[in-house]
């Protein structure tokens, strides 16, 4: 089989060894130039770049020119998903198009698609109808969320008390807002949960629940996040794959977000792929599978790919935490009230910058790019969440002179 994969998520990540049997496959893979050094070594592939300050399904497709059609496109990361739905359609290889990817990117589609199936999600519009219509063209009147129809770690994400400072923002901006890729919808209070899981032909290989301490808008502005694994009830799942169901998901990882409300979970949002920050590691530590690596298990060899999961024990939960480094105004940080958490034997990873190791400026969930993040558990819930509480209210991160 000729496999083309869209390269970016790295290869430490997905073990494309361990899941592609190389010498039996064609495989080529395209990367950025700012990625080629995290490439699968070891194995024979092409290995093709592209420029990566363009539009990626063109300049896959530039890269590729002349060669076999493949028989297999991979993107496991979500900035790919839709470019390497374009790649498929212009070179006629199965697979989910652009019109069956869109409703797992565009959250207009999305909720439309989610609500159409009975399930109760935010009440929402398309921001260039409200800017059209007014206040009054939407059914609520308080705390409003801007948000863009295609985003990620909440980025661009903006709260306001009603919708009509919503739109005063909107109309106030500089620079101006792209209100065409943007949707307008009504805050709901909340805990929010996160419902990870890989499915095979919309069967459930496994599902596993997480509760945020925190909030991902929190990170965007510069708190800590993490989360803390969750009884996963038979509810909980029959309701995730009902969503799942609406917007087109049936194969592969998935992340999804609700909010938690008397009357039942209130769908946020879900992505067709694995979660970011720690959510892979802790998800096979409770489950025994690795999310991408199952992901391209099952896209090369079918059902006979699916992996083999396992149900953790109540005690046996994992979280993980992630302090925030786009914020600080400084390529370089200082820690301070640390120390009684690091040796806490609830730990299982605890990453820290020192102080002359840099953090990246862009909003990033990644270890090695932000000051502090770790995985705690195996622990009860209770006991993960108590020492994620303590360690916010504890731990402070500030700018460095690099020294």
């Amino acid at each position: 089989m000729r496999i083309l994969v869209l390269h970016r998520v790295p290869d430490s990540f997905v073990h494309y060894a361990e899941n592609i049997d190389h010498d039996r496959h064609d495989v080529t893979y395209v990367s950025a130039p700012d990625r080629l050094a995290t490439l699968p070594a070891g194995v024979r592939a092409r290995r093709l770049e592209r420029p990566g300050t363009g539009d990626t399904a063109r300049e896959v497709l530039t890269a590729v020119a002349g060669l076999p059609r493949p028989d297999l496109v991979i993107a496991l990361s979500e900035y790919d998903l839709l470019p390497a739905a374009r790649v498929r359609e212009a070179l006629g290889v199965p697979g989910p198009g652009e019109r069956e990817t869109l409703p797992a990117r565009d959250k207009v589609l999305m909720k439309a698609a989610v609500a159409a199936a009975g399930l109760r999600v935010p009440r929402f519009a398309a921001l260039p109808r409200v800017l059209a219509g007014g206040p009054d063209s939407v059914p609520w009147r308080g705390r409003t969320v801007l948000k863009p129809l295609a985003g990620a770690s909440s980025e661009g994400i903006s709260t306001h008390s009603t919708v009509a400072d919503a739109l005063d923002a909107v109309r106030r901006a500089d620079p101006p807002v792209a209100v065409e890729e943007f949707e307008i919808e009504e805050f709901v209070s909340g805990p929010i949960i996160h419902v990870d899981g890989v499915l095979a032909a919309g069967a459930p290989v496994a599902v596993q629940t997480s509760r945020y301490v925190g909030t991902c808008l929190g990170f965007a502005e510069g708190r800590p996040l993490g989360s803390v694994q969750t009884d996963t009830a038979p509810e909980v799942v029959d309701w995730t794959l009902r969503c799942l169901r609406a917007v087109g998901i049936e194969d592969g990882p998935f992340h999804l977000e609700a909010i938690e409300t008397p009357e039942g979970p209130v769908f946020l949002e879900v992505g067709a792929r694995f979660g970011g920050a720690d959510v892979v590691d802790t998800f096979e530590l409770a489950t025994g599978v690795r999310m991408p690596s199952a992901q391209v298990r099952l896209l090369v060899d079918g059902s006979g790919g699916r992996p083999a999961a396992r149900v953790p024990r109540p005690g046996e939960r994992y979280g993980w935490f992630v302090f925030p480094g786009h914020t600080l105004g400084s390529r370089y940080c200082r820690i301070s009230g640390e120390k009684a958490f690091r040796d806490d034997p609830v730990v299982w990873r605890w990453v820290q910058r020192g102080a002359d190791e840099p953090v990246k400026a862009a909003i990033t969930y990644a270890d090695s790019d932000v000051p502090l993040a770790g995985v705690i558990g195996p622990a009860p819930e209770p006991v993960l969440e108590r020492f994620l509480t303590g360690l916010f209210a504890s731990v402070r991160v500030e700018p460095g002179d690099g020294a």
